[in-house]
């Protein structure tokens, strides 16, 4: 009995699958792996965290990013797309494509139930080698509910939470304030337990 080698893709030949593809894929350790839809929770979330944002930060050195924005983990590999990122000052892009960015000081992920293990564990362990991340704000769907990791002076990460529709979360290396209840507007009551 023969097993066929599994054939690994270089991280050049994953950018040029990857800048052709229409559905989006993270790569990590030689393997493309397909990212999949969203609920409509997760959307709204996603751009109500997008909208209140784009407003804080109008007049700062920061900037908003949708999740089309790739980012690559120098110190590991990975490359992904998160639901949310934060640049501040002049953002560090990877190659003359301006597509895959190396700065991020925040990262929003929005959990989903199939990735919320991943996006609490492993790929926290990828974000938190960036040198530029500030803030990783965790927002679920199934609940008002978010986590919020700063980074210390030592390296380490404090966590925060909050759980109520009045509730927020303070940003402070970025200058926001973000109110649950306003990221969670439009959310259908019912799909929140």
């Amino acid at each position: 009995m023969s097993t066929l080698p599994k054939d690994y893709l270089t991280p050049e030949q994953y950018l040029e699958i990857e800048r052709k593809a229409e559905v989006k894929s993270e790569y990590f350790r030689g393997e493309m792996f397909a990212m999949s839809g969203a609920s409509l929770a997760h959307n709204v979330i996603v751009a109500n965290v997008l909208g209140e944002l784009h407003q804080q930060l109008r007049s700062k050195p920061c900037r908003v990013l949708p999740s089309d924005m790739r980012v690559f983990i120098q110190a590991t590999g990975l490359y992904t797309y998160p639901d949310a990122v934060v640049v501040c000052g002049e953002p560090k892009l990877q190659d003359k494509h301006f597509d895959t960015l190396l700065n991020p000081a925040v990262i929003l992920e929005v959990l989903s139930p199939s990735t919320e293990a991943y996006d609490r564990g492993r790929k926290f362990e990828h974000y938190s080698s960036i040198e530029s991340l500030t803030d990783y704000l965790l927002v679920a769907t199934d609940r008002i509910h978010a986590d919020l990791y700063t980074r210390q002076p030592d390296g380490s990460w404090l966590r925060r939470f909050v759980n109520t529709a009045d509730g927020a979360i303070e940003l402070a290396s970025i200058g926001c304030r973000l109110v649950l209840g306003d990221l969670y507007e439009r959310v259908d009551p019912g799909s929140l337990s």
